[in-house]
């Protein structure tokens, strides 16, 4: 099991953003295989998807219905964690969409249309940027905290090299900005906050079922082997780190 930093093992809050199932309830379960961490705050969208969450028993989890495309539910679910605690040690974002229902990756420009681009950035973009915009005053203390927000390296501009998936893509480049952007200000106003994108690599989730079929097997991991491989980066991020895009091997990847 992989734990968090042994250098910073005092009291600690953390906030799992999109855990009712996947790469999020993966954290949740293994934050709390570990005695690291004193108050774990776990968000899901629907009760219907958030069952096997809403089933842990453990004192340390709270969880709290939020909708990450809601600027209100956000505010309101911030709000209720700042009366509760006034330190933010780790936050970790999870949320994002690649498909739903008649929702599906552009191949083509003929496929582009704007209610789907508005939705991919939504989810992917802007729900990241307004976290950021209301913990901030839960970072402004003197430990170390970490600010991760699931990425996607086809959202790395540089790596493009075979092209479609035109919103999944340009959403995720916007959500890099956003965490770059962030990191800067925050370097001013929560000076010990570590804010960066994480790739997961391609993980068994229904985000990535539809398109498995041309992926190795020892390409494709387990919901538990991806967030063992993130904690493992996590738990070396460093200062100098902040404002950086990294794999779930711990390599840099270009913007």
């Amino acid at each position: 099991m992989v734990n968090f930093n042994e250098d910073h093992r005092d009291s600690k809050t953390a906030l799992i953003v999109g855990a009712g199932r996947g790469i999020g309830l993966g954290f949740v379960r293994q934050i709390l295989a570990t005695d690291d961490i004193d108050r774990l705050y776990a968000t899901y969208r629907q009760l219907e998807s958030a069952t096997e969450l809403l089933a842990i028993t453990d004192r340390r989890l709270h969880c709290l219905q939020m909708d990450i495309t809601d600027e209100s539910q956000i505010a309101a679910t911030i709000k209720q964690i700042q009366s509760e605690t006034t330190k933010l040690h780790y936050m970790i974002n999870c949320i994002g969409i690649l498909h739903d229902g008649e929702m599906q990756p552009e191949k083509s420009l003929r496929q582009i249309n704007s209610e789907q681009l508005l939705r991919y950035f939504q989810v992917n973009s802007i729900g990241a940027m307004l976290l950021f915009k209301y913990i901030q005053p839960l970072l402004k203390h003197g430990d170390r905290s970490i600010i991760a927000t699931i990425s996607a390296k086809v959202g790395s501009i540089g790596d493009n090299q075979s092209g479609g998936w035109y919103g999944y893509r340009a959403s995720k480049a916007a959500l890099n900005m956003f965490i770059k952007t962030t990191s800067i200000e925050y370097k001013r106003t929560c000076p010990q906050a570590i804010v960066v994108a994480l790739h997961p690599g391609t993980t068994d989730t229904k985000l990535s079922l539809p398109f498995q079929r041309n992926v190795p097997p020892e390409k494709l991991f387990s919901v538990d082997q991806t967030v063992a491989q993130l904690l493992k980066v996590i738990d070396k991020l460093k200062s100098d780190d902040s404002g950086e895009f990294f794999a779930w091997d711990g390599s840099r990847l270009p913007w």
